[in-house]
């Protein structure tokens, strides 16, 4: 699918009515939030790396070039932050083919996550999927609720991974933390999503949530240059929204792979520019000045008059 036929498909999503997530029976049912899509300051945020994948920790306003539907615009706004706390919204594949030695990967990578996760202000809701999405704890800053939680699940039925990536996401927009994030553990393959990765994709980047994915792999799979369909589906839905994809088989090597997630939610520098004023589905193509930089941001906005 070329970007113009993604464009219009994520214009005509946005437009449609939002679902509806599934909470687990112990908490009360909730209005959920919905899509922003009138803004008269667009936010961005932006992760940037060398060509050697480190972070890049010191730029400035005058560093950054934001267009917009091919239009170089003004940066209104611009900030960095270091070390800021984390809200995230762990999304957990309990589908049936994570069951066996997937989910126990699954398992571990939620512990390595939650041991990054403990400075003041990070909190974590859990959420888990197969058919439908459940959000079986709310956003906490208790590593013990979301371990206890995610050790009583089983995996079974099918896999609707990108409704359920699209349902997290709209959890997300409203909380109050800066680096708020979208980290998927699966093992990559949908079955059942009513939405397609290019429709999830422009869900997420309207209201500048990043979808990191943590693929869940036996040891010794990862890139290797022929990557699978669906693989390179994951990879473009989180690349979009400003995330990433990522492979966790080893310990080791999940342990890696959450390092990298973490210190990108860590570092960011945060931009803005005025929203255009005619409506509908702008792109957004955030670069930097200095050469061999790589940026990662949310794709485009839904403007409105």
């Amino acid at each position: 699918m070329n970007y113009l036929h993604r464009t219009l498909a994520v214009l005509t999503v946005c437009a449609a009515a939002e679902g509806v997530i599934a909470h687990s029976p112990a908490r009360a049912e909730e209005p959920l939030p919905v899509f922003k899509t009138s803004v008269a300051v667009v936010p961005i945020t932006a992760v940037v790396r060398d060509r050697r994948d480190r972070i890049v920790r010191d730029l400035d306003r005058e560093d950054f070039q934001v267009r917009d539907d091919g239009q170089l615009r003004p940066i209104v706004d611009f900030r960095s932050t270091e070390r800021g706390p984390i809200s995230v919204g762990l999304l957990v594949d309990t589908s049936g083919s994570m069951r066996g030695p997937n989910l126990e990967r699954g398992r571990l990578v939620v512990d390595q996550l939650l041991d990054l996760l403990n400075e003041p202000g990070d909190e974590v809701a859990l959420f888990t999927f197969d058919k439908s999405t459940r959000q079986e704890t709310p956003f906490t800053s208790r590593a013990d609720v979301i371990r206890h939680a995610i050790s009583g699940t089983d995996a079974w039925g099918l896999t609707s991974l990108y409704d359920a990536i699209a349902d997290t996401a709209k959890e997300l927009a409203n909380r109050p933390s800066r680096g708020r994030a979208v980290i998927v553990i699966t093992d990559g393959s949908d079955t059942s999503s009513t939405l397609s990765s290019e429709e999830v994709s422009g869900r997420a980047s309207a209201i500048d949530v990043p979808v990191y994915v943590v693929a869940v792999v036996p040891p010794g799979y990862g890139p290797d240059g022929t990557l699978a369909e669906m693989d390179e589906e994951l990879w473009n839905l989180a690349y979009w929204t400003g995330g990433d994809m990522r492979y966790a088989g080893a310990p080791q090597q999940s342990a890696v792979a959450l390092g990298y997630v973490v210190s990108e939610l860590r570092q960011q520098y945060f931009l803005a520019i005025e929203s255009a004023t005619s409506s509908g589905w702008r792109r957004l193509d955030v670069s930097t000045r200095r050469r061999n930089l790589t940026v990662r941001a949310r794709s485009g906005y839904f403007a409105a008059r």
